[in-house]
């Protein structure tokens, strides 16, 4: 059966309604999953492993009957590991129903159908008595209900209901108990992730500063969460001004609550400097003993850095304090972990709450628009002083002193650099009341407020009266726009430039004058897992999810790239980047697709995973901006791709594990057309054999 499904095209900012399979958000949901990287996690399977049998030693020691309660089962993978484990029985729970009928197959393909009972409930639905799911309480609770933050997932109001209801007081459970850590630090470059930082501009004048609004520097930002691959920031972007300090715990073995509170840590910071940012970790102990850790640690906070496991779908937070605070070495100082039922942020005082005192009990929200219209890597690109200087060594070489200036870009800055350089009039369009709410305090604060026109209105909608009946000498995009996911998604700067072509005076300016895509294809040291077979995991048969994730690759995805912050992602590049496709801003988006087709020699050894796809923008003849990698890769091929930008990944698909021969040179074939109509670029990726692919 086939629906309709409306979106807004982020390309051609058009709404359009496509046909789709009813599956269609199942197979977008498997597609995307953490599945994959959750198997390939040996680490988490070894110790869940050997956390089931030891908790199952336990009650059989007792005389009992090992009863299991596995919530947010998946694959199935740890019933069946309880059951190989010698549990009698297996309750399995797991609300999203593909995957529900997935851990049924799989259960039944590894021979334990008969011990284990699948249940395409959420936990909180599934009853207990002789003619519920389940005919009484179960005594071990196993559960991998966790993410980055450790309770965004909703562990706790789950772990809640199951010990009021589900399973018997004073059960085992796997995992026996989690802790929270925290260490505090000063970090300008994490700190621009959340703040607007004053940005300087050199004029024929001598230099302007773009200050931010009262309301940002007093603003506590986003309430969500910030989680990266924190072992790929160095350690010289901050500086560690506490040392690693345990926040939190929670004991899943007895009953959980998911009300609100708050955890004081008193501590001496070991240097001074400004307080900003709150690096975060957890770890979980699958016994009472706390004999086996999982541990989510960075490098440097690591017991055994040698044994660190790479893992995509638990990595670490930076929570950004409301606001930087001095500090000096040796002055006792108190952090606070705050959490309610699916949040954690931070707090930092002079003093230790007494007693039941709450302190900020409400979590932050940001109240000053900039966090709802940028995220943290757009705060991070704005930020960037080398990035602003490029804009205005290419705006004084396009700039008049009679320039009617356009600027198209959601909550951008250009308008301010092209009225500091000198445009007679500029216009701006914020397309959205956040935008436009947000850069009319911008340019108040900056004094600017008669100075820039605001038009808020989609650009498509411009009419002469709302440019005062001029036409425009320079249209301005750096382009950003909000709902770009892939790189080529800022193309909207070209249908908008079709769109306001008639307000265009002959001969006029167009910066960025051109864009182009370029690829290469490259090896990742860890990224290839997310997208890899498992096969055999910890001596059971999950390739019925392997297939599963192939079927829904198959079904739309495997044709499409999909977008990456490759600076958190290391990868080596086995070929030169190529030029794939131009797009010529100076003239309206053509009828007829852009194709291009070609090969690429892969002159590195290396396993072939994917391609990876950027745009770059020429401002200038002799000017450009990459949205890719920053410079040419190194002898051996590393890659240093822009930190502020999502590259697309292209995924070749899974073949054996074989590395490309030195002296027998590999290809990739090619075929990537842009389509007018509905803005995309679709593309094909082919290895030339089997040789140079593999995980």
């Amino acid at each position: 059966m086939k629906v309709f499904c409306g979106r807004a095209n982020p390309t051609t900012g058009s709404m359009e309604w496509l046909e789709e399979d009813e599956h269609y958000d199942y197979h977008q949901e498997i597609a995307r999953s953490s599945y994959a990287d959750m198997l390939h996690d040996k680490d988490r399977n070894i110790k869940y492993y050997q956390g089931i049998r030891a908790a199952v030693s336990r009650v059989k020691d007792r005389g009992q009957k090992a009863l299991v309660l596995d919530i947010g089962t998946g694959t199935g993978l740890l019933s069946m590991m309880a059951v190989a484990a010698g549990a009698d029985f297996c309750y399995a729970i797991e609300v999203f129903k593909p995957m529900a009928d997935a851990a049924v197959k799989i259960v039944e393909k590894n021979g334990f159908s008969h011990k284990i009972k699948v249940i395409n409930k959420h936990s909180t639905e599934v009853t207990v008595g002789p003619d519920g799911d389940m005919p009484c309480r179960a005594n071990i609770l196993i559960t991998e209900l966790f993410d980055t933050e450790l309770i965004g997932e909703g562990a706790l109001p789950s772990y809640e209901h199951a010990h009021r209801h589900l399973v018997q007081e004073n059960c085992e459970a796997v995992p026996h108990r989690a802790t929270v850590y925290a260490q505090l630090v000063e970090s300008r470059r994490m700190w621009s992730w959340n703040k607007l930082f004053p940005i300087r501009v050199q004029t024929s004048i001598g230099e302007q500063v773009i200050i931010p609004p009262s309301e940002l520097e007093r603003c506590p930002g986003a309430p969500s969460v910030c989680d990266i691959q924190l072992n790929q920031v160095s350690p010289t972007d901050f500086t560690v001004l506490s040392d690693v300090l345990p926040m939190f715990s929670v004991d899943f073995s007895k009953q959980v609550s998911s009300s609100a509170a708050c955890h004081s840590r008193q501590f001496e910071p070991l240097a001074s400097g400004q307080a900003q940012v709150v690096l975060s970790w957890w770890d979980i102990e699958m016994d009472p003993e706390g004999k086996t850790k999982c541990t989510m640690a960075p490098f440097w906070a690591h017991s055994d850095p040698q044994e660190l496991q790479w893992r995509d779908h638990w990595m670490q937070c930076v929570y950004f304090l409301p606001r930087e605070e001095p500090i000096s070495q040796g002055s006792a100082l108190c952090l606070v972990a705050h959490h309610d039922d699916y949040c954690v942020w931070y707090s930092l005082h002079r003093t230790s709450p007494k007693g039941n005192e709450k302190v900020h009990p409400v979590r932050p929200v940001c109240d000053c628009q900039a966090h709802l219209l940028w995220n943290r890597p757009r705060f991070g690109e704005i930020n960037d002083q080398e990035r602003t200087d490029q804009y205005v060594q290419a705006l004084r070489m396009v700039l008049k002193p009679d320039s009617v200036c356009l600027c198209v870009s959601d909550g951008s800055l250009l308008s301010m650099l092209a009225h500091y350089l000198g445009a007679e009039q500029v216009f701006t369009i914020e397309s959205s009341a956040t935008s436009h709410r947000l850069m009319k305090k911008i340019f108040k604060t900056n004094h600017l407020e008669d100075k820039i026109n605001v038009i808020e209105k989609r650009p498509e909608l411009l009419t002469s009266a709302d440019l005062e009946s001029k036409k425009v000498s320079l249209l301005l995009g750096e382009p950003f726009f909000t709902t770009s996911l892939l790189p080529w998604h800022n193309l909207y700067f070209w249908y908008v430039r079709t769109a306001v072509d008639q307000h265009l005076e002959p001969g006029a300016v167009v910066m960025p004058q051109a864009a182009s895509l370029h690829a290469v294809v490259v090896e990742f040291r860890d990224l290839w897992r997310i997208r890899s077979p498992c096969g055999d995991c910890e001596g059971f048969d999950v390739h019925i999810m392997d297939d599963m994730i192939k079927q829904a690759l198959d079904f739309r995805e495997s044709r499409e790239a999909e977008p990456h912050p490759l600076w958190e992602y290391p990868c080596r590049s086995l070929a030169e980047p190529r030029q794939i496709l131009t797009f010529d801003f100076r003239q309206p988006v053509p009828r007829q697709p852009l194709r291009a087709e070609g090969s690429i020699e892969l002159r590195r050894p290396g396993r072939s995973h994917g391609a990876v796809l950027w745009m770059e923008y020429h401002l200038t003849p002799d000017s450009t901006i990459s949205t890719g990698l920053l410079k040419p890769a190194e002898d051996k091929g590393d890659c240093r791709w822009n930190p502020h930008c999502k590259q697309a990944v292209y995924f070749f698909n899974p073949t054996p594990d074989l590395r490309t021969p030195p002296g027998s040179p590999q290809t990739v074939s090619y075929t990537v057309e842009f389509h007018p109509c509905s803005g995309e670029v679709t593309m094909d990726f082919t290895l030339s054999d089997s040789l140079g692919a593999g995980c």
